[in-house]
């Protein structure tokens, strides 16, 4: 990691019934954002017949912001450090839409292990004001409502 400073942004027993971006960051001018932790579990399904695979994308890119979501605040982790400057919306139930994206990561988990992601430092997802957003989607919607949590780690330079 730089020397940016490091903000979690994180919901936490949400009932997902369809496609979502669980995540979506629209960086600050000047101030561009690593995503460096990714965390998403459910505390619903846990038996044999209740197992799935959900698919999810990192994407960087969209110029309009979805909605239908929540706003909460990213809260550093050093309590000392200023307020993020960059904006958070978790669970938009309409996707952020528009531009030129670029697709930065596919990939699939479980919903009973849940999925617990640290990327190795100069791996990190990021985007700059200039590419207006940074999301991570839930691609389809689950076979039942899960009650969903997630945090994700942002570092924020500049």
């Amino acid at each position: 990691m730089g020397q940016g400073r490091i903000y979690t942004v994180e919901f936490e027993a949400v009932a997902t019934t369809v496609a979502v971006d669980f995540f979506e960051l629209q960086p600050a001018d000047d101030k561009p954002v690593n995503i460096f932790g990714l965390f998403l579990s459910q505390s619903s399904d846990f038996g044999d017949a209740q197992d799935e695979n959900l698919r999810y994308q990192v994407v960087r890119g969209h110029t309009t912001s979805g909605a239908g979501g929540t706003s909460p605040t990213p809260r550093p982790l050093n309590r000392s450090e200023a307020a993020a400057g960059f904006t958070a919306e978790c669970n938009n139930t309409g996707a952020a839409s528009g531009g030129t994206t670029h697709n930065l990561h596919s990939d699939v988990f479980n919903v009973r292990a849940g999925l617990g992601l640290w990327l190795p430092e100069g791996a990190e997802w990021n985007a700059s004001q200039a590419d207006t957003t940074l999301v991570v989607r839930l691609k389809a919607a689950p076979a039942d409502s899960l009650t969903m949590s997630g945090t994700l780690y942002v570092e924020e330079l500049g």
